[in-house]
């Protein structure tokens, strides 16, 4: 955790709640684990004591994989947010899943409360728990829960808490919140919190899309990262008029029989390729594909890298005369005949090797692959 991130989407990281467990072919490289692993090890050489120890374990192939089990941090990384001036983009747990089956829903309450006292960040919430968030964040009584947590908050730390409505500005505070006999009352859903699914292939992106979609938020995000298969955004599931969406009906609270027409979007997409030991191959005509859709659906797209293992078509442009041809590609830098194809077949896979070796500089890419957009705020 940190109030500053290398993740280019990101600008700070912040771990309440740590440990998960594998569920898809995307957790198989997850960075989170070797990282947790190494966190583990230096707190035992420190001090024999850290919440990360039991979420991790060595694989029979020597690798760190998740135990499952899951752990709150303590208070004063719960809290961290609240002390860091400058208004940021804010990942929420890099080191686990927020909404994993194991972590309690007052947890998730106490994350959710420390978000709303925090309306100067944007908190980025991303997860493979697709069900488990739409579950939580439909419940009845959830704004009451995450209010009794917001006022346990503020009374462990009331030395603090002219600071931090000082932080926000006082005016900040007051319009925030709904201040009636001293119970504070937060808009829902809250505005700062954009809420994601990571999907790497069609069947994640069909399974967790839906759920993401019919569950309250502010902004909706997709991180297809790793992306290991292609996936299409305009899918029946999550389409309608206008763009990548999704067109449902949610039941009217005043009459039992009664419903009204509710439409739901996806407000970005992030994507990239795989890095690291083990990465499996990246597609770039996947990566173009989905930047296509969501630049035609008026969806902010954000391409993150292209990964350690980059493959594309032998007729691709290579010299840097083609609309979406690699610009200034040294010959002796592109590998052909990968699966035994014969090299002069047009589209014929060949994989691409850059300076970068997360293919992560975008002046390595093509022209049309270079777009970075953030959804515009609330």
């Amino acid at each position: 955790m940190g109030d500053k991130s290398a993740i280019e989407w990101t600008d700070a990281t912040w771990n309440p709640i740590v440990g998960c467990s594998v569920v898809s072919p995307g957790c198989t490289n997850c960075y989170a684990m070797k990282m947790a692993y190494r966190i583990r090890a230096a707190s035992e050489v420190k001090d024999g004591a850290s919440h990360y120890c039991g979420t991790i374990r060595l694989h029979e192939n020597g690798m760190p994989i998740w135990t499952g089990k899951v752990a709150l941090g303590p208070d004063h990384i719960l809290t961290a947010p609240l002390r860091w001036k400058r208004p940021r983009k804010i990942f929420v747990n890099s080191m686990g899943d927020l909404f994993h089956e194991s972590i309690p829903d007052e947890w998730i309450d106490r994350v959710f409360a420390v978000m709303a006292l925090a309306p100067q960040h944007t908190f980025q919430v991303l997860t493979k728990r697709s069900t488990r968030m739409r579950a939580y964040l439909t419940a009845n009584g959830l704004v009451d829960s995450v209010c009794a947590q917001l006022l346990a908050i503020e009374e462990a730390h009331e030395s603090h808490k002219d600071d931090w409505t000082h932080r926000v500005g006082v005016d900040a505070f007051a319009t925030r919140f709904n201040l009636e006999n001293g119970y504070p009352n937060p808009s829902w859903p809250l505005p700062n919190v954009w809420l994601g699914v990571s999907a790497e292939d069609q069947r994640r992106a069909d399974e967790r899309i839906p759920d993401l979609l019919a569950t309250p938020a502010a902004v909706r995000f997709v991180s297809a990262e790793p992306l290991l298969g292609p996936i299409d955004f305009t899918s029946p599931l999550y389409i309608g008029e206008g763009g990548i969406t999704m067109r449902g009906y949610l039941r009217n609270r005043g009459e039992a029989d009664d419903f009204h027409f509710h439409a739901a979007k996806l407000d970005q997409v992030i994507l990239g390729g795989e890095s690291g030991p083990g990465a499996r191959y990246c597609w770039v005509p996947r990566v173009r594909a989905i930047v296509k859709q969501c630049l035609a659906a008026g969806t902010a797209v954000y391409v993150k890298q292209l990964g350690a293992d980059i493959r594309d078509r032998n007729d691709a442009g290579f010299d840097g005369c083609e609309p979406d041809g690699w610009p200034d590609m040294d010959p002796d830098a592109i590998e052909h005949d990968l699966d035994g194809t014969r090299d002069g077949y047009q589209g014929a896979p060949v994989r691409v090797h850059l300076r970068d070796r997360k293919g992560g500089d975008m002046d390595e890419w093509p022209e049309d692959l270079r777009v970075r957009q953030f959804p515009m705020s609330p």
